[in-house]
């Protein structure tokens, strides 16, 4: 089965790097549950040795993936935090890199609590003003680290913009493209270099698999990406790899209802007595609204933020959901909130919270594909009787 060069996004999805069985013909690939292959002879194997080094199932995915980030090759991680590490082991000491002030709470705690041990340097920066990246550089800077749409106040950093600065100063560019999921960003092709991913999220898309992912394009970052892989051993399971690959086919499906709710939510939310602030890009108010659309021009996701008056209220609103479910994570088909001030972001330490706008009145929504309906009816009671 071989994929046109022209084949569309939800063709891609659905059959790249995806071959029928050639013992069975099986259609779906098998999850390969094995740590060790059979060599024919001494020197000789069918190009599998170890289940660390190589595994079908994950190296099916690892194409899969590939293809829909218009990458050249994909590495499939234990978790969204053992891909950035993999990024991270990209790096010497003494390097330095500029990081998206607002990025999630996990990120901020390898970087702060555990690199530094090891000479790295962090700057964290408002990287939605490209004046600020600039600034930030140094002769030392050998990563740019973004996050764009950011987790959860949902700040856009223009990609192209970055990417020129960080590539002009001899510095590589990683996006964390989880909340966006490529349906809806191709951030390879706007000038980075890596991409990264919380397969957990969209990719999978059913609240079901843990797992991290890294996009390359260049020839050294694949090297080395494989290096790691295998050296540091934090492998995508068989299984989970086969979890991810049921969900990236039914992917530009998800994204399509994903975005439709995320966005009726956010305007339903906008117009509400009870709430004071709407976060999403996708809405006109958003003071980045001209770049989301020329940079996710299929639409602005199912994530999404608000604010009511007070911590107090927010936790009466929290308590009171009877559908949507109160817990971390995100990108599943069921709808998830949270109160990333206590929850995602605990971490933070307050005073850093207070200055990229996460204040303990938001509350983040990970809209799902229900009826909106009845979303909506949630939202409400919620609101109304907090």
């Amino acid at each position: 089965m071989k994929l046109s060069d022209h084949a569309r996004f939800s063709t891609v999805c659905i059959h790249a790097g995806q071959e029928p069985d050639p013992a069975t013909g099986a259609i779906i690939t098998p999850i390969y549950a094995t740590s060790t292959y059979v060599q024919e002879e001494l020197g000789k194997h069918k190009g599998f040795e170890y289940g660390r080094t190589q595994n079908p199932t994950r190296l099916t995915l690892e194409k899969n993936l590939a293809a829909i980030e218009g990458g050249r090759a994909a590495f499939a991680f234990a978790s969204g935090m053992s891909a950035t590490s993999a990024i991270a082991a990209r790096l010497s000491q003494g390097d330095h890199v500029v990081v998206t002030d607002n990025t999630y709470g996990g990120t901020f705690r390898l970087f702060d609590k555990v690199l530094t041990r090891y000479g790295l340097t962090f700057s964290y920066v408002d990287t939605s003003d490209p004046a600020l990246v600039e600034a930030a550089m140094t002769p030392k800077t050998k990563l740019v680290f973004i996050e764009t749409p950011t987790n959860p106040v949902l700040r856009l950093t223009d990609i192209a913009a970055v990417a020129e600065i960080a590539h002009r100063h001899g510095a590589l560019l990683s996006v964390d493209n989880t909340f966006a999921s490529p349906c809806l960003q191709k951030p390879l092709a706007l000038g980075a270099d890596l991409v990264m991913h919380s397969t957990t999220k969209y990719l999978n898309g059913h609240s079901d698999s843990i797992g991290g992912a890294v996009i390359a394009k260049r020839d050294e970052d694949i090297e080395w990406l494989r290096f790691i892989q295998n050296s540091a051993g934090a492998i995508l399971s068989p299984f989970d790899s086969w979890l991810v690959l049921r969900g990236t086919k039914t992917l530009p499906v998800r994204m399509a209802q994903h975005t439709a709710n995320g966005l009726a939510l956010a305007q339903f939310l906008e117009t509400h007595p009870k709430v004071t602030k709407v976060i999403y890009p996708g809405l006109p108010s958003h003071p980045q609204h001209a770049l989301a659309r020329r940079q996710m021009p299929n639409g602005c996701g199912g994530m999404l933020s608000f604010e009511v008056a007070t911590f107090e209220h927010a936790r009466r609103v929290l308590n009171q959901f009877k559908l949507m479910s109160l817990a971390e994570s995100l990108g599943g088909v069921e709808t998830l909130v949270c109160h990333p001030s206590t929850m995602t972001h605990a971490s933070v330490p307050p005073e850093r919270r207070a200055l990229i706008g996460l204040s303990d009145s938001l509350i983040r929504i990970s809209a799902g594909i229900e009826d909106i309906e009845d979303l909506k009816e949630d939202l409400d009671q919620a609101l109304r009787h907090a």
